[in-house]
C-alpha cells in the first residue's frame, strides 16, 4: 500500500458575490484546465486539482492507493482580513469535503484556517473534524511570526485534543540575504527548518507532547542542524550518552533529536543520499510518501527514490503506509 501524503487540491470556483479578494478561478478556452487568479499568483491548474475522478485515475496510474489532499499553497493568504481569510477557509474547506466523500478510501482532506486570527483558527477545528476532515494545513510562518510562537499554542493544544494532524507546509517569505530567485528552492529549506526548530524552541512540542505533525520537504535544513543541537545539549558527537559538565545548553527531559522524532516529515527531498541519511537520523518510523502532486510530477513509479534504496520489509511498510495512518490518527485500507 502507498499514501501519498503530500497532494494538492484546488477549487474548481469561488462564489460569485465573494469578496473581492478571493481568488477567482478563470477558464481557459478548449481546455479542461481553469486559471488560478490570487493577487499576483497565475496559475494554470489542470483539472486533475478539482475533479476527483480524474485524482483517482491519475494516482492509480501511479500506484498511488491513497493521497491526502491539502490546499495549494497560496490560498494560505494570511494577510486577509481575518473575518475574509475565514470566509475562504470554509469555502475551501467544504470543497475538500466534497471531493473526498466522493472515494473517502482514496482521497483524504485536511482543512484551513486563518492562523491571522488564532481564536477564529483554533474555534473552527471543531468544525473541521466534523466536517470529516483529518487535520489542518498551515504555512511554515504567519505573516513572518515562527509557528512555534506562544501565541499560537491554543491552536496547537486543540488540534491535539481534537486528534488533527497538522501538516505544515514551507511558505517562502521575501529575505534581503537571497534574490527573489531563491524562494522557490533555498528559502523553502530555510523556512522548513525555521518551522520544525520553532515548534522545539517555543516549547509546543513539549506542551503538546501528542500533537501530530508533518512538515514538507522532510523541514528543509532541519535534519542537519539539529544534531549540532544535540551536541550543545549532549556534549557528545553521535548521539553518545550525554555529559552534562561538557555541555553548553543542557536540560532535563528530552533531547533536541527526541523532540525531532516526534515529528513526521515528507520523503520529498530529492536525492536517495538524503532521504537515506533523514532515515538514518530520524528513524523509518518518522517518514511519510510525498509528491507535490500534481502541483509537480510524481517520480515514475510513484516513491522510485524510496524504493532504490531498497530497505528492508518493515522499514519500507512504515514508510509507504503505516507511518501515515498513525499520523493521520486511522486505520487505512
Amino acid at each position: 500500500m502507498l499514501v501519498d501524503t503530500h497532494a494538492h487540491l484546488l477549487p474548481r470556483d469561488y462564489p460569485a458575490d465573494a469578496p473581492e479578494c478571493f481568488p477567482r478561478m478563470e477558464a481557459v478556452d478548449g481546455d479542461t484546465a481553469r486559471t488560478l487568479l490570487f493577487g499576483s499568483v497565475r496559475f494554470r491548474a489542470k483539472d486533475v486539482f478539482f475533479d476527483a475522478e480524474r485524482r483517482i485515475e491519475q494516482a492509480a496510474a501511479s500506484g498511488v492507493d491513497t493521497e491526502v489532499l491539502t490546499p495549494m499553497p497560496p490560498l494560505l493568504r494570511y494577510d486577509l482580513p481575518a473575518g475574509d481569510g475565514l470566509s475562504l477557509a470554509r469555502h475551501v474547506n467544504e470543497f475538500t469535503a466534497t471531493l473526498c466523500a466522493t472515494d473517502p478510501s482514496r482521497l483524504i482532506g485536511f482543512g484551513m484556517v486563518p492562523m491571522q486570527d488564532v481564536d477564529a483558527a483554533t474555534a473552527e477545528l471543531a468544525a473541521i473534524r466534523d466536517a470529516g476532515l483529518r487535520g489542518v494545513e498551515i504555512a511554515s510562518n504567519v505573516l513572518g511570526v515562527s509557528i512555534g510562537d506562544e501565541r499560537f499554542l491554543p491552536f496547537f493544544a486543540e488540534a491535539e485534543r481534537l486528534g488533527l494532524a497538522i501538516f505544515v507546509h514551507a511558505m517562502p517569505v521575501q529575505m534581503d540575504r537571497l534574490p527573489a530567485s531563491a524562494m522557490g528552492t533555498y528559502v523553502v529549506g530555510i523556512e522548513g527548518a525555521l518551522a520544525a526548530s520553532s515548534l522545539i524552541l517555543g516549547g509546543t512540542a513539549d506542551k503538546c507532547p501528542d500533537l501530530r505533525v508533518s512538515f514538507s520537504h522532510a523541514a528543509g535544513g532541519f535534519p542537519l542542524m539539529v544534531p549540532r543541537a544535540q551536541y550543545f545539549w549532549s556534549g557528545t558527537w553521535n548521539e553518545e550518552p550525554p555529559v552534562p559538565e561538557r555541555a553548553v545548553a543542557h536540560t532535563d527531559g528530552p533531547s533536541p533529536l527526541d523532540y525531532a522524532r516526534r515529528f513526521y516529515y515528507d520523503t520529498m527531498v530529492f536525492d536517495r543520499r538524503a532521504l537515506r541519511y533523514v532515515i538514518d537520523l530520524l528513524g523509518d518510523d518518522r517518514l511519510l510518501i510525498g509528491s507535490d502532486f500534481p502541483a509537480m510530477p510524481r517520480e515514475v513509479p510513484a516513491a522510485r527514490t524510496l524504493l532504490s534504496l531498497e530497505l528492508a520489509g518493515e522499514a519500507l511498510e512504515n514508510i509507504s503506509h503505516r507511518n501515515a495512518q498513525r499520523w493521520l490518527g486511522m486505520e487505512l485500507t
